[in-house]
């Protein structure tokens, strides 16, 4: 079953940001889509049996701070 689940994301400054925010997420297994915001500062998150903790160490190792909101 899909699941969506939003995270907060800081550290985000621009365009290049909101690529690489996306493409770590998308990269997690079980992601499949991921919209990110800028000005929001979140990422939403879809996929099946998705692993929070994958995603936000995905998002991390980018250089940007995430958390489940």
């Amino acid at each position: 079953m899909s699941q969506t689940i939003e995270f907060s994301v800081t550290g985000m400054t621009c365009d290049h940001c909101v690529h690489a925010v996306t493409t770590a997420a998308k990269d997690v297994p079980g992601v499949t889509d991921v919209k990110v915001s800028l000005e929001d500062k979140k990422a939403i998150v879809t996929g099946d049996a998705v692993d929070t903790a994958k995603v936000i160490a995905a998002i991390e190792e980018e250089g940007y701070e995430a958390a489940v909101v």
